[in-house]
């Protein structure tokens, strides 16, 4: 998801948004431990993406 994207969405939204992607990023983590998973740059782009959405809380308050 774009930056611009994500500076569209509401408050409600990006802690919905959050909360979601911490919850895949759990999961991929568990995966790659037990070799499950194929795309490890999966990982890097959910990282991003949490600390976009910080990003943009932050700057909110």
């Amino acid at each position: 998801m774009e930056f611009k994207e994500l500076q569209q969405k509401s408050v409600s939204e990006l802690h919905k948004l959050l909360a979601d992607s911490r919850e895949k990023l759990r999961e991929l983590r568990f995966k790659d431990s037990n070799k499950q998973l194929k795309n490890v740059r999966e990982i890097r782009a959910t990282k991003a993406l949490v600390a976009q959405v910080f990003t943009l809380l932050n700057k909110q308050k």
